[in-house]
Order: C-alpha cells, then sequence, then structure tokens
C-alpha cells in the first residue's frame, strides 16, 4: 500500500510541478530580461516583486483553504456539497481582492523598513501599480487551481500555465525592450505582461468550469449562491492561518530583500537570483505536498487513517530524497546558471557566493512543506501557522538581520540565507512533532 500511495502522490504531483514550473518561468523570464535591461529594473523586480509575491500568497493561501474542504467531501462520498463550498470560496476571492489592490497601489509602509535608492523604489512602484491590475483575476484563478488539485483535475491547470506562460515570454520581451512598436517600458512592461495573463488565466479557468464535462456531474455554477456567513466563516477559520502562514514564509525574504536593498543594487540583484533559484527549487516539495495534502484530506474524509498515514510517509522520503538531489545538482551547476540570469561580473559574484545556502537547505525546506500540507489535509491550521512564525520571523528573518547587519562581524547578504537555513531546521522538526502527534491523535 505504500508504493500504491507512492504511485498515487507522483502521479498528481507531476503535472502540478510542471504547471507551477511554468507559472515560475514568469518569474524566471522577468528576472532574465531586466538582468541585461538594466542593473535598476532588475533590484526593482526583486524588491516589488518580493511585496507582490507576499501579498498575493497571503490572499491565495487564504482562498486555498476551498483544496482541504473539497478533499475531505470528496473522500467522505459528499459530491453534492461540492458546488457550495466553491461559489462560497469565489466569494471570498472577490472579497480578498479589494484589500489586494489597495495594497499594491500604497506600498508605502513597506518602502519606508529599509532605505531604497529613489530610482529602483520609483521603478518598483510602477511595476506594483500594473500588477494590481491583475489581482482579481490571479485570486479567483488561485482559487480555481485549488478546487482542481483537490478533486484530482490538474491536467488543465498544466495546459493554462504552460500557455500563459509562452504567452508572457512574448508579451513582456516585447515591452520591456519596445520590440512592441513604442518606447522600451523596462520593469513596466513585465507588470503589464503578468496582468494580462493573470486575466486570461481566469478566463481559461472560467471556460473549464463551465465546459468541461468531467464536472458537469457537480453542476459547479447551478443554483448560484449569494455569501452565506457560516460556510464563508468556515473557510475563513481554515484559510486564514493557512494565508499567514504563507504570508509570514514569503515576506521574510520579501523583507530579507527590502534589508539588503540598503548594501547596494548589486548585491540585491544578485540575491534577487539566488531567490529566484531558490523559489524554482521550492517547486518540486511544494508539487509533492499539494499532491500528499490531497490523498490525506481524501482518506481523512473516508476515515481511512492509515492510509492518510501511508501517504504521509511517502510524501517524506519522495520530497526528502529528491531534494536532495536537487540541491547537489544545483552546486554543480550554479556557474552557468548565475551567468545566464546576468552579464554584470560584480552581481554575479554575489549570487556565487549565496547559492551553496539553497543547495544545503532543500532537504530541510522539503520536510517542512510537506508537514506543513498534511496537516492542512487534517485541516489542522493554526498550529503550523505558529511554527512558521517563529521560525521564518524569529530565527530566520530577525536572526538575519542581526547577523548581517549589526554582528561583531557582519556577514552581509549571508548572515540572512545562513538564518534562514536555521529556520527551515527548526520549523522541520517542530511541524514533524505536530504531525506525529496529529496522526497518533486520530488513532484514538
Amino acid at each position: 500500500m505504500f508504493a500504491q500511495q507512492s504511485r498515487l502522490i507522483v502521479a498528481h504531483a507531476t503535472p502540478i510541478l510542471i504547471a507551477q514550473l511554468a507559472s515560475m518561468g514568469v518569474m524566471v523570464i522577468d528576472t532574465a530580461l531586466l538582468g541585461h535591461y538594466g542593473t535598476d529594473d532588475l533590484a526593482a523586480v526583486a524588491v516589488g516583486g518580493g511585496i507582490y509575491i507576499s501579498v498575493l500568497f497571503a490572499l491565495a493561501g487564504i482562498v486555498q483553504a476551498i483544496a482541504p474542504t473539497v478533499a475531505q467531501l470528496h473522500g467522505a462520498g459528499r459530491a453534492d456539497e461540492v458546488a457550495g463550498a466553491l461559489q462560497q470560496a469565489l466569494w471570498l476571492a472577490l472579497l480578498l481582492a479589494a484589500p489586494g489592490v489597495y495594497l499594491l497601489l500604497h506600498p508605502q509602509p513597506l518602502f519606508a523598513l529599509s532605505r531604497i535608492d529613489p530610482a529602483v523604489e520609483e521603478k518598483a512602484r510602477d511595476y506594483l501599480a500594473m500588477l494590481a491590475m491583475g489581482m482579481p483575476a490571479v485570486l479567483f484563478y488561485r482559487t480555481f487551481h485549488a478546487f482542481c488539485n483537490a478533486l484530482g483535475r490538474t491536467r488543465p491547470l498544466l495546459v493554462i500555465s504552460v500557455g500563459t506562460t509562452l504567452l508572457h515570454g512574448v508579451l513582456a520581451w516585447s515591452l520591456v525592450t519596445g520590440q512592441w512598436g513604442g518606447e522600451a517600458l523596462g520593469v513596466r512592461g513585465c507588470g503589464v505582461s503578468n496582468a494580462a495573463v493573470g486575466w486570461l488565466s481566469m478566463l481559461c479557468a472560467a471556460g473549464y468550469l463551465l465546459f468541461a464535462r468531467a464536472l458537469r456531474p457537480y453542476r459547479l455554477l447551478a443554483n448560484w449562491q449569494l455569501p452565506r456567513r457560516r460556510p464563508l466563516a468556515a473557510l475563513l477559520r481554515l484559510g486564514v492561518p493557512m494565508g499567514f502562514s504563507h504570508f509570514v514564509e514569503i515576506s521574510s525574504f520579501t523583507l530579507m530583500a527590502l534589508f539588503i536593498a540598503q548594501l547596494g543594487a548589486t548585491v540585491v540583484a544578485g540575491h534577487r537570483i539566488v531567490a529566484n533559484l531558490a523559489a524554482i527549487c521550492y517547486m518540486l516539495p511544494l508539487a509533492l505536498a499539494i499532491a500528499t495534502l490531497v490523498q490525506v484530506g481524501h482518506a481523512a474524509g473516508a476515515r481511512a487513517w492509515r492510509r492518510a498515514e501511508l501517504s504521509i510517509s511517502a510524501g517524506l522520503l519522495l520530497a526528502g530524497v529528491l531534494s536532495a538531489l536537487l540541491g547537489l545538482l544545483l552546486w554543480l551547476v550554479a556557474a552557468p546558471l548565475i551567468a545566464a540570469y546576468t552579464d554584470d561580473p560584480a552581481v554575479q559574484s554575489v549570487a556565487l557566493a549565496l547559492v551553496g545556502y539553497v543547495a544545503l537547505y532543500q532537504v530541510f525546506d522539503a520536510v517542512q512543506t510537506i508537514a506543513a500540507h498534511a496537516l492542512r489535509g487534517y485541516k489542522i491550521t493554526l498550529l503550523p501557522m505558529l511554527v512558521h512564525v517563529v521560525c521564518f520571523w524569529g530565527i530566520g528573518l530577525f536572526g538575519g538581520w542581526w547577523l548581517a547587519l549589526h554582528a561583531p562581524r557582519p556577514m552581509g547578504a549571508a548572515g540572512f540565507w545562513l538564518a534562514s537555513l536555521l529556520g527551515l531546521i527548526v520549523a522541520s522538526i517542530l511541524l514533524g512533532y505536530l504531525l506525529r502527534r496529529a496522526v497518533e491523535a486520530v488513532k484514538e
């Protein structure tokens, strides 16, 4: 049965991984285009992109409460309740879009946390303003994404992600470089392209919900419900800790970029490249974690506790081994990868000095990611959120701030990455303990 659960997780995770890598291709495209366009524009997308990802993942994490909700309904055979759950999640996405747009249009409090070069700050503001236009569409799509994952319908996610990433590559290149016939827009062009493909993704998702034959039995958009207090409250109780966990994890890197910004555009550009590589590597354990969440949710809904435990073991083993191999590969090919991002020797030197940290912490990142998502499959989200606050903000961010800027021998950007590694180690231990307690509790 262990082998069977492993095959199910791999089969579920593979299209998710490809879809996520395609989505990550958007960030890679932006970084590569701007790395060859100008250092200030690359630094602007590092700072602005970090803010955008923090806001987006916090809000998307809340609407992704639909994933464990639908997974358990599916496992329990309560298909007639699936449509109502999705409709309430879509209402929730609409409600969350307003604060999302506002935060992107008014990033001043975040910029005030660090001394940023005025030219970089102005470009980052332009970038965020363009991204704000696509925020509502992106939140609707993230709801659709979590819903499809919960039902095991991953193929449309793959098709949409690959298609829109290819479109973004062409559109962003045209806008950044001026090939569209007007002036070269630099970082603003990347923002415009991101917003456009966000709306296209939403339209594709709506088309799938309306016309997909596999979803017809659920009657997803029939008997449309207005917002209902109890279902929305249930989604919020589950989703707010999930969203805050996402925010803590991502914002620790966002704030890291803001603090590193005071070390100069060269250092923050090098950090951006390494952070980009780290995010790409993270897609492997994240795909396996999403698949594990779904398998655990299905088993929990059916009250098949032994199957849930085997799914967790399979997810941890797969993610740990594969992430270790990926970290080794990253270490071996670091130089040519970084050279593909930028021609600036100084930026290359900064990035090469940091890439070893990313290669080293892959295993610990994989363990904590699988454990956190498995707990979500059981609908346990509050305690994992607290662990993330302590480890990512307390150890990773505050510890990194001290090591990088205020230690007797300041380590610079490397201090943040060392502290982040230590935070991941502690998070993997604490979340592993919580997961063991959850597995034992359901047996009693």
